[in-house]
């Protein structure tokens, strides 16, 4: 074999590791939803379809920020304690002003608006603390999910804060209602990752993310405000979990410290299962969009069989985090 002709084969090896890599999650998703219809005719059906996707929404909303954190080089376990503190609060200022303000659009939109400034606020002290503290974000974050969980345990009293009767009409919309059949959290999903995606492939914010994640010297060698990026994802994330927490209140209308339980997980899984490398320096956001299907339709074929019991799907979630992680060990190993 000439020199040409094993640069050839190298070529196209790498080509068919690229594609494997690429269609891994796709081929992952056509998989499980073949299995599923096989297992139960009702889950091709529209409003199963409509189920999952609604109730994939606010992880995945959750996971487009976690691809930036991640894909930066950092992590953030209180993003589940975070969605149930935001709820929590949501809740008391609109029930506080409810008497004033009155049941109606005007309190809703109050509510979004301090649900959206703790997000931001959470996010700007996590990543505070990685950049200018110089804390390592598993510590920083694994100490704020304590925090946040403890904070709204404290504010419901060990019980469960109950949005009032009269505004849980109002806001019921943002959960059930939606256009053409489709729900306002699906749309906001979409909208949430297509914007993701064009942001990670297309501005120089998603580049010098992936730039930081793969080498952060290099990147402060080419004039990338390392810092001020590492805070902006922090500060993202936080913003989408407060979008994430807004579709999720009407929902049941309440918060306590079970709100959000290992939301965290889920969002982590659906970034690593997606193609983003734990360790950063590449992200791929439609990657993760596909990683959070493939979550929510294992929880579903679950539940809607009894060959195993749902409530391993968080020890199945685990394995998953586990073996991607193996995988991408691997795959950098052979490289």
């Amino acid at each position: 074999m000439t020199a040409t002709d094993a640069k050839g084969a190298g070529a196209q090896g790498r080509a068919r590791h690229l594609d494997l890599k690429v269609l891994g999650p796709i081929l992952a998703l056509l998989a499980l939803i073949l299995v599923g219809a096989l297992l139960n005719a009702n889950f091709l059906s529209m409003g199963n379809i409509t189920n999952v996707l609604s109730r994939s929404a606010f992880i995945g909303i959750i996971a487009v920020g976690m691809t930036f954190v991640i894909t930066a080089g950092g992590l953030d376990l209180s993003v589940g304690s975070m969605a149930a503190f935001i709820a929590g609060l949501m809740i008391l200022v609109m029930n506080g002003l409810l008497p004033t303000m009155g049941p109606g659009w005007p309190l809703v939109f109050v509510g979004m608006t301090t649900a959206l400034v703790a997000g931001v606020a959470a996010g700007f002290i996590n990543g505070f603390l990685v950049t200018t503290m110089r804390i390592e974000a598993f510590i920083v974050t694994l100490g704020t999910m304590g925090i946040y969980r403890s904070l709204v345990t404290w504010l419901a009293d060990g019980g469960t804060l109950s949005l009032d009767f009269g505004m849980r009409s109002v806001i019921r919309p943002i959960y059930y209602d939606g256009i053409l059949g489709i729900s306002w959290p699906i749309i906001v999903f979409a909208l949430v990752a297509i914007a993701g995606e064009v942001v990670m492939r297309r501005a120089a914010f998603g580049r010098h993310a992936a730039a930081i994640g793969s080498n952060d010297q290099v990147a402060r060698y080419s004039s990338v405000n390392v810092n001020r990026v590492r805070l902006l994802t922090f500060v993202f994330l936080g913003l989408l979990v407060g979008v994430a927490t807004i579709m999720y209140v009407p929902r049941l209308g309440s918060a306590s410290s079970s709100t959000g339980l290992l939301w965290e997980l889920e969002a982590i899984a659906a970034v690593i299962i997606g193609g983003t490398m734990l360790k950063g320096g590449f992200g791929r956001v439609w990657g993760t969009v596909i990683g959070v299907l493939i979550l929510s339709l294992i929880d579903n074929i679950l539940n809607l069989t009894d060959g195993v019991s749902p409530y391993l799907n968080g020890a199945i979630q685990g394995v998953i985090i586990i073996l991607a992680v193996i995988l991408q060990r691997d795959r950098k190993a052979g490289a």
